[in-house]
């Protein structure tokens, strides 16, 4: 595990947190975990999650040490290799069980949460997923604020202060919004002066390419291969504008106080988009739910027109020529 931060020695009694996710999972779990963290001021606090977000875990300043776990299609992964004591308390936020209860129950914490529990609160499927983990806090008493969700600007230089980051890649086809459709926005926002930078994950380099061939890009311009998270995190704080899809990015984008165009589909908005405010437009066309895990693009991301998206990201890039972006609190806007 990653060592623990000096004011919670290794022998102060534990919190073991599970939510064994990706980027934009942790980042909107990231309320929940500060409640967590005023809550049990004097625990160790961990977190059980893939081992390569261990510097986005750290950078919330809710949690002092990672237990790496993962397992492949979001499910449930083992945690016996906990090398302490019985956690005082265990935590699921993975999901609502009871696989994930179980993991947590197998380590004989002295008090667990989870949805699946007998006195658990009931699962609310239909809140955002802020929202959601909060509500599951409160019924336990534990306050938390789905707005407090800001991280602290990064201290390593952005490789692109003040560019424009397009980000057409997402873990699932149904997510993805066409190539080309971002290559045409891509085109209209260097025809308008922005400065355009593009940005891929693992696997997403021949996608990232051939957006960035289609729109004319220059290859210092071309950020493929999946930056390393500190880079990445300077990239978005200092960029003015986040153009992408329904993925880890736009979340990240939410965190730092960057502007951001968001394409949903096939899951609307109203379960994983941004907190409502100004300087974040989430665009979706209504209809009945898709498969977030499907191989295709789905239908309503697929109704949502270059031009509409272009639009958006040039009405919120004319504020932000206007006037100084400033990096303080966000306002809460419920």
């Amino acid at each position: 595990m990653t060592p623990a931060t000096p004011s919670r020695a290794p022998g102060a009694p534990s919190v073991l947190v599970l939510r064994a996710l990706g980027l934009g999972d942790l980042l909107a779990g990231v309320p929940a975990l500060r409640g967590l963290r005023r809550a049990f001021p004097g625990h160790r606090l961990v977190l059980a999650q893939p081992p390569g977000l261990t510097e986005l875990a750290l950078a919330t300043g809710a949690v002092d040490a990672v237990l790496p776990a993962e397992a492949p299609d979001r499910a449930v992964p083992a945690l016996t290799h906990w090398p302490d004591p019985p956690p005082d308390v265990a935590v699921d936020l993975h999901g609502n069980g009871p696989e994930s209860r179980d993991a947590l129950a197998a380590l004989r914490p002295r008090r667990l949460l989870a949805h699946a529990c007998p006195d658990g609160p009931p699962w609310r499927a239909q809140l955002n997923e802020r929202d959601r983990w909060c509500a599951f806090l409160h019924g336990y008493g534990i306050p938390a604020d789905p707005l407090d969700l800001r991280l602290p600007r990064p201290t390593t230089p952005s490789p692109a202060p003040g560019a424009v980051v397009v980000h057409p890649g997402a873990a699932s086809g149904s997510r993805r919004w066409p190539g080309e459709r971002f290559a045409a926005v891509v085109r209209c926002l260097r025809a308008a002066g922005h400065h355009v930078v593009l940005t891929g994950g693992p696997g997403e380099d021949a996608l990232v390419r051939s957006v960035a061939e289609r729109g004319g890009q220059r290859a210092a311009d071309v950020l493929t291969g999946g930056l390393p998270f500190a880079r990445l995190s300077a990239l978005v704080a200092e960029a003015s504008l986040v153009l992408s899809g329904d993925t880890g990015l736009a979340h990240l984008a939410v965190a730092h106080g960057t502007r951001s165009v968001t394409l949903f589909g096939p899951l609307s908005p109203r379960l994983w988009g941004p907190p409502s405010h100004p300087d974040h437009v989430a665009l979706w066309k209504p209809g009945p739910p898709g498969d977030p895990h499907g191989r295709t693009p789905d239908a309503r991301l697929l109704r949502i027109p270059t031009g509409e998206v272009a639009a958006a990201c040039l009405t919120l890039l004319r504020d932000v020529r206007g006037r100084h972006r400033q990096h303080a609190e966000v306002a809460h806007v419920h």
